[in-house]
């Protein structure tokens, strides 16, 4: 079978189209929904909010031993995706009503991924993501397809599909009626710019290390002003370089 579907019906009160699509190209079908089954997201496939679908590379291969990938022309360790190979499986991915969704390949040479580019695939139809394995996918085949490239930072995985995982998580907290209270995700790290002001609950004194009294006030103002002063200075000490993009954004002159 070319594409195994990974979603359940979807509810009277969502049509077909208003469903966040995600349709993933693997060698490792098997590795999803993995831990998109569970937790919010999970809830939100059951519930019909998102769709998964799973395009198995190996379907597409010509030869009895469904290969994917072969030596590299120049030499070198590792081999390389085949980009007729590829080429169909996005061909067949393309065909199950994804016209005009972006395609992803998850890459370490990819453009970083940050929250603007989530938060712009959880507004649009979905994404295909390409997931690579070996030493990556022959270039022309990303060429004629124009794919975009991501990455999740600066190391190495086996493959894509844990980045994929991350990715669709990522995407779909974002999606209406996943998480219950909006106000939560706008007080995130990234959506101001600033990493997140630290967090603390019960018990009120634990290992001699006491709530801060601000905390405890109940004055929201005071608490506001202490969260935005937390967040500056962690994100100040931890990432100097989202500080710098958020001072000249917000006009503030740096010491």
């Amino acid at each position: 079978m070319v594409v195994e579907a990974r979603t359940t019906q979807v509810s009277d009160d969502k049509t077909a189209a208003s469903v966040w699509q995600a349709v993933v190209l693997s060698i490792f079908p098997e590795m999803f929904p993995g831990s998109l089954g569970h937790s919010l997201a999970g809830q939100a496939l059951e519930r019909g909010i998102w769709s998964l679908q799973t395009v198995d590379i190996r379907d597409h291969s010509s030869d009895k031993h469904r290969s994917v990938d072969d030596t590299p022309f120049g030499g070198g360790a590792g081999m390389v995706m085949r980009p007729d190979v590829v080429d169909r499986a996005i061909d067949a991915a393309r065909q199950t009503g994804t016209s005009g969704m972006p395609l992803i390949y998850l890459t370490p040479r990819g453009r970083p991924l940050d929250q603007q580019r989530v938060r712009t695939l959880a507004e649009g139809q979905g994404a295909i993501i390409l997931c690579g394995r070996f030493e990556g996918v022959d270039q022309r085949v990303l060429e004629a397809h124009n794919v975009e490239e991501i990455s999740l930072g600066d190391f190495v995985l086996s493959g894509g599909e844990i980045a994929a995982q991350a990715l669709l998580d990522a995407c779909v907290r974002l999606l209406p009626d996943v998480i219950g209270s909006e106000a939560s995700l706008e007080e995130e790290s990234f959506e101001t710019g600033l990493l997140e002001y630290p967090h603390y609950t019960r018990p009120r004194d634990w290992q001699d290390r006491p709530v801060p009294e601000v905390l405890l006030s109940g004055h929201h103002a005071n608490i506001t002003a202490w969260r935005q002063q937390q967040a500056i200075t962690i994100t100040r000490e931890r990432r100097p370089d989202l500080w710098h993009r958020y001072a000249e954004i917000e006009n503030e002159i740096l010491p």
